[in-house]
């Protein structure tokens, strides 16, 4: 496998990232016996980045992802990513959210450290202009997001500050411009690629601002999402997570199969997958694409596609 430098934090990344996320439902679900024979095909493969979130099945994500490195990494190698979502609606203030999030996650993780933690929320001009949003004033404020996890760092609980790239790209721009952040994920693929390359408006359902190229520009290491968009590129029906998410819907995953099955009836179903890796790899961005996976056989297409 591959790997590639992630930014300016000088840490090397594998091309394809182990995504504990819930479309694949394999982390947040309970079988512990698959877990691990796919988390281990994963590390076998040489991938050794896993990304999970507090968020992904409240929690069950990161107990599963703790459960099988603590047997399948008990030297810990693998590079560990979560994320800390700010609920405006709570009482506490942003950095009391932080410190009690990455409390909690460390210990379902069964780690003192981890190498990345990311905010979960969208970032918009305006508070709540989508589901849970901030806006750059509340990252980057003597009392936001960034300071909180600044002092993370120098306390060695996290190596690195990143972001999760939804919300709007002008809000998000601002936030990349302050250099407190070194990396980014970002949904990119080939049914909607906006992220790389500018687009008209109306050409895709969200418009992702070409953030790669300042991302390039200001050397933020790229982890690309939704790859596979939700499962549409692989012609796999929603998954019981898409059916509930008020972040990538049910109405974005028919837009995206829609496409999905017009680029199809133009090349062999067999090589959606591997081509939709590929499409990602090439930008000269992306440092990692994390794929979520629920079978074996599933990581090892992911990696030859990247090979």
């Amino acid at each position: 496998m591959i790997q590639r430098r992630l930014g300016r934090t000088g840490l090397l990344v594998s091309e394809i990232s182990f995504g504990a996320g819930p479309v694949s439902g394999l982390m947040t679900g309970t079988d512990t016996h698959q877990q691990l024979e796919v988390l281990r095909a994963a590390i076998h493969s040489g991938i050794n980045w896993v990304d999970t979130a507090a968020g992904y099945g409240n929690g069950t994500s990161e107990k599963a992802v703790g459960a099988a490195l603590r047997q399948l990494d008990p030297q810990q190698q693998i590079q560990v990513a979560t994320k800390v979502r700010i609920h405006r609606s709570s009482g506490a203030s942003i950095r009391q959210q932080i410190t009690a999030g990455i409390t909690a996650s460390l210990s379902r993780l069964q780690r003192s450290h981890i190498t990345l933690l990311q905010l979960h929320n969208a970032i918009t001009e305006q508070p709540d202009q989508e589901p849970f949003s901030l806006t750059p004033e509340e990252v980057l404020g003597p009392q936001g997001v960034a300071a909180a996890f600044n002092e993370l760092r120098q306390s060695g609980i996290i190596t690195c500050c990143g972001l999760t790239g939804t919300g709007q790209p002008a809000a998000l721009r601002k936030v990349l411009e302050s250099e407190q952040f070194e990396t980014l994920q970002i949904p990119f693929n080939r049914l909607n690629p906006s992220a790389g390359m500018p687009m008209a408006p109306d050409t895709v359902p969200t418009d992702y601002g070409n953030l790669l190229a300042d991302c390039q520009r200001l050397d933020i290491g790229v982890f690309a999402i939704r790859v596979l968009a939700g499962g549409a590129v692989a012609g796999n029906p929603p998954s019981a997570h898409t059916l509930t998410t008020p972040f990538f819907p049910l109405d974005l995953y028919q837009h995206d199969l829609q496409k999905a099955q017009s680029l199809a009836a133009a090349e062999p179903a067999s090589h959606a997958v591997t081509e939709a890796i590929r499409f990602v790899l090439q930008h000269p961005a992306v440092c990692s694409a994390i794929i979520g996976f629920a079978q074996p056989h599933e990581v090892l297409q992911a990696c030859t596609a990247a090979c």
